[in-house]
């Protein structure tokens, strides 16, 4: 990820004149190499945010969105939640009942945790998003940026933060609050939660797609 980060961010904004265009070759370089780590760990920038190209804004939001590893102190779903849902998505178009990594089966019940953890952090975001597009009149992108920074506590913005109204501040607050909390406790109580059903239906054929 920080390989892949850090070249779209260099192909994005190399001809960028208010980013990465006045730098030298290894200033790009390393520019690009520090912005696509920092979305996912840290939260300093030493490019102009509010400079960004739109692509670069949204491979940022992505990054921020996956967030650090598990047992650190970053933010987002995490990377192995990630790999997961990637691991499951790739044996479904092979074809495979199971997800399978260096040899090991990935048990079901990691695989579902891992979706609900996506899709309720992804909901998250969404809300939050549309509640600020109606209290608030900037770019969706902008706004799209701050709400996936605080869900992920990263601490990157594009500036706006400052200038939102008290609505809008509160709704970053609390998104930054569950995002924090929020994922972490929801994976240790669906943990705790496990246990097999006593009952077991039939299954239900139900068409996707």
């Amino acid at each position: 990820m920080i390989i892949a980060g850090a070249g779209l961010v260099y192909m994005f904004e190399h001809a960028n004149p208010d980013t990465l265009k006045p730098l030298s070759l290894q200033g790009k370089l390393l520019a690009s190499f520090f912005q696509s780590v920092t979305p996912r760990t840290a939260g300093y920038n030493t490019l102009d945010m509010s400079k960004l190209y739109d692509g670069t804004l949204f491979l940022l939001i992505i990054l921020m969105f996956i967030g650090a590893s598990p047992a650190s102190t970053g933010g987002g779903i995490k990377t192995s939640t990630t790999a997961v849902l990637m691991l499951a998505i790739w044996a479904l178009i092979r074809g495979r009942s199971d997800a399978e990594c260096f040899g090991r089966r990935i048990p079901k019940d990691i695989i579902y945790k891992a979706f609900s953890v996506m899709l309720i952090a992804f909901m998250l975001v969404v809300v939050v998003t549309m509640a600020l597009t109606i209290t608030e009149h900037f770019s969706f992108i902008s706004i799209l940026f701050e709400v996936t920074s605080a869900f992920g506590t990263v601490g990157l913005t594009t500036g706006i933060t400052p200038t939102l109204s008290s609505s809008g501040k509160v709704w970053l607050i609390l998104n930054m609050f569950a995002g924090r909390v929020g994922p972490v406790t929801l994976a240790l109580a669906i943990a705790m939660r496990s246990r097999k059903a006593q009952i077991q239906y039939p299954d239900g054929k139900i068409i996707i797609g």
